[in-house]
């Protein structure tokens, strides 16, 4: 199988023919996908990483927007991830994680002193296991209760950010009017992951996610959270950046 290579590409510099490659590709994995909504979320992202195959071919993507917020008075930093899709012949065999890692690492090394946070909202178990796939210490999560000042900063971004589409009794995500939502051969999990505390933790916590609920999560980007493998990549990025 031929890998993917991965870029970064800012959100401005796409061309329409990118974004309609882009839109497709989502179309494919999920229903309730429409273009005006695709596009209006797409513009309010500063980064994609785009996965293409030798023909140049985009065969996946993912999104992230890069903002500032302030919390009990100090500055911190938050990276926000849209949908990550990748076209299922290619599933393990892309430079997605490395190239993001690299990313996020970069994005430390422009501000090193202020915490820097990733949050996303997720609605399929495959995106939720990237957390323990990336670090160590991550929330909400099946082996440990969310601290108590780690929830109040969970609810202080997610009011800031989704409004009332969030819903801080069972931490869900859930927008108003029409919403995407994985497709039914992409929605079931396989028998091999039932197993799983995680994949049972995040069916339990969020079980409308077929319908598109998203499950809030949070984790802080250091080098010292992440996984080994995901560290070096991190420091990588860190490192091109100084």
């Amino acid at each position: 199988m031929t890998m993917l290579d991965a870029c970064v590409r800012r959100i401005s510099s796409l061309s329409a023919a990118d974004r309609q490659c882009m839109f497709e590709l989502y179309r494919d994995n999920y229903g309730g996908a429409a273009a005006p909504i695709f596009n209006k979320d797409l513009d309010a992202k500063d980064y994609s990483i785009l996965l293409t195959d030798p023909l140049a071919d985009i065969r996946g993507f993912s999104t992230l927007a890069v903002y500032s917020e302030r919390y009990r008075g100090k500055p911190v930093k938050v990276i926000y991830s849209g949908d990550t899709i990748i076209d299922r012949a290619y599933w393990g065999k892309n430079e997605f994680a490395a190239t993001w890692l690299r990313l996020v690492g970069s994005i430390k090394a422009d501000a090193p002193g202020i915490p820097l946070y990733w949050l996303l909202i997720v609605k399929g178990h495959r995106t939720y296991r990237y957390l323990s796939l990336f670090s160590n210490e991550y929330y909400p999560r099946h082996d440990a209760e969310t601290p108590p000042e780690r929830q109040r900063l969970m609810h202080h971004l997610a009011k800031s950010r989704f409004g009332d589409s969030y819903d801080p009794d069972s931490g869900l995500v859930r927008f108003q009017g029409q919403r995407s939502f994985l497709k039914e051969d992409l929605a079931p999990v396989p028998p091999k992951d039932m197993a799983r505390g995680d994949v049972q933790y995040f069916l339990a916590r969020n079980p409308g996610y077929a319908q598109g609920d998203e499950l809030l999560c949070l984790c802080e980007l250091t080098p010292e959270n992440l996984t080994r493998f995901a560290r070096a990549w991190f420091m990588e990025g860190m490192k091109r950046a100084a």
